[in-house]
């Protein structure tokens, strides 16, 4: 059965449940976060629009620096400002960011201990018609790897505003995973969120099966779609 407590989309199994872009909450937690703490800054790779960074442009553009398309200088730029001590958020795919600019978040950023932000969008095989080269696969292998870096893959856009938002007080660098297309909202504004602490979302113990699938992300739902698929084999 689904956990009780984690107060998820009542909706979440219809046909027609609400489905929004998990990039999205990026943005919204993003502002959020912005409208609260003056420190926080944002920079991207000629992506705002894409990546829902263009909110934040429009709302703060006294905040906001253009980098252009040069991921090895936004890490690098971004890792300065945080030495200064503002709080900045950098967005672009991921294949770009943290794909193309891997070294200058090591060196810059995990090795100086700077609370920079990195939004990878438009990651896995979420990015379907943009192809392969498009396809951030390895992300989350390349962040999980380097020294004091945290890595967030929320699982809907609910969960990736709080997910922004927590990140923003925290004094850690930090790689928060966004998908592209439109998921199932799976949780609510009541669902609990922290950082570090994973949740249980359905316990197959009471259904007389055992199965476990660790999952993140856009393919949460698919995963839980899936037992109910193999609960009738």
């Amino acid at each position: 059965m689904l956990n009780p407590d984690l107060k998820l989309n009542s909706h979440l199994f219809d046909s027609n449940v609400e489905q929004q872009p998990i990039r999205a909450g990026f943005g919204e937690g993003l502002l959020q976060a912005a409208e609260v703490n003056k420190q926080i800054v944002g920079l991207c790779a000629d992506l705002t629009e894409s990546t829902h960074m263009q909110e934040f442009k429009d709302k703060f553009p006294e905040r906001f620096i253009e980098i252009g398309v040069a991921e090895q200088n936004l890490a690098s730029v971004a890792s300065g400002v945080a030495a200064m001590g503002k709080i900045p958020f950098v967005s672009s795919y991921a294949v770009f960011s943290p794909g193309r600019n891997w070294e200058q978040i090591r060196t810059t950023i995990c090795y100086n201990n700077v609370p920079v932000k990195i939004a990878g969008s438009h990651a896995g095989v979420s990015v379907g018609p943009d192809g392969g080269s498009h396809q951030a696969l390895e992300d989350i292998a390349i962040t999980r790897v380097l020294p004091r870096m945290v890595v967030i893959s929320p699982c809907d856009a609910i969960e990736a505003r709080k997910a922004t938002f927590a990140a923003s007080q925290t004094k850690d660098p930090t790689y928060l995973r966004l998908a592209r297309e439109k998921t199932p909202v799976m949780t609510s504004e009541d669902t609990p969120f922290e950082i570090g602490k994973a949740s249980v979302l359905f316990d197959s113990r009471f259904a007389g099966n055992n199965f476990q699938f660790p999952i993140s992300n856009f393919q949460t739902i698919r995963k839980l779609n899936s037992y109910y698929i193999l609960k009738k084999i």
